[in-house]
């Protein structure tokens, strides 16, 4: 069932990105160009999106577990450190670049447009670099493995 139900979601998510326009770059790169000729609809993306889940966190901090799992799955580190800010500037970085980021980019897959493909190529890429690094950190002592 969970599978299911992450598909659904997942499906839900992507059509929405698409519908709204999301998974085109050029859309993505307009909101960023605030001096020039400014885009605000993925700000009125993030809008309807903040208006969906905080409500939906509100109801979680009062519940025990989901409806659909044994437990929430929620962050476990809260601490901002090195890590977390070079991974941020190259997410930013990335995403000033190509106008994608990791939902719009995996939502986009489907028009086959070969920047979207090379892009998620890259994005999987990095993040497998990541996934090695942290599990070389872990065999070395430096920290425990969460990943």
């Amino acid at each position: 069932m969970r599978p299911l139900v992450a598909l659904a979601c997942g499906t839900l998510f992507g059509a929405g990105l698409t519908y709204a326009g999301m998974t085109d770059p050029a859309r993505v790169l307009g909101f960023l160009d605030v001096m020039g000729n400014w885009d605000p609809a993925l700000a009125v993306v993030m809008v309807g999106a903040l208006l969906v889940s905080l409500p939906a966190f509100q109801w979680a901090r009062r519940h025990p577990r989901p409806l659909l799992d044994t437990q929430f799955f929620l962050p476990e580190r809260f601490r901002v450190d090195a890590d977390l800010m070079l991974g941020a500037a190259l997410f930013g970085l990335g995403w000033g670049i190509a106008g994608l980021c990791p939902g719009p980019a995996l939502a986009g897959l489907a028009s086959g447009m070969p920047e979207v493909l090379l892009f998620v190529a890259a994005m999987a890429t990095g993040m497998s670099v990541r996934s090695w690094r942290v599990r070389q950190r872990a065999r070395a002592g430096e920290f425990e493995c969460k990943s």
